[in-house]
């Protein structure tokens, strides 16, 4: 399993309404992001950042899988009126992913 870091920013003012969508994901949803190969997705915000750390074995094959998927496809669309768009990092895994510095339980000394 591989755990990455993603960053996105929302659009001014739709903050509360962003954490109310995400109060209840569709179940669809998190059907289709297992099927992609997804085992966790969570979100934390501060102010309009958002931070979400992706577990998955494969994130490219999964934003694939998504990406032609027809409930994710809805649920962007939906989400749209509310975020900017991910960060890009081109050092990243697919273009996005947050470059890792470090994990405490990975040092050994």
């Amino acid at each position: 399993m591989t755990r990455l870091a993603l960053h996105s920013r929302l659009i001014p003012g739709t903050e509360e309404a962003y954490e109310l969508e995400h109060a209840r994901v569709w179940p669809e949803l998190i059907t289709a992001m297992h099927t992609a190969g997804i085992s966790d997705w969570s979100i934390w915000r501060s102010g309009r950042d958002l931070f979400h750390l992706v577990v998955t074995d494969d994130f490219e094959a999964a934003v694939a899988y998504l990406r032609n998927d027809p409930t994710d496809q809805r649920w962007q669309q939906h989400m749209s009126q509310f975020v900017e768009g991910f960060a890009e990092n081109p050092e990243g895994v697919a273009g996005q992913s947050l470059r890792h510095v470090w994990t405490m339980s990975e040092q050994t000394d």
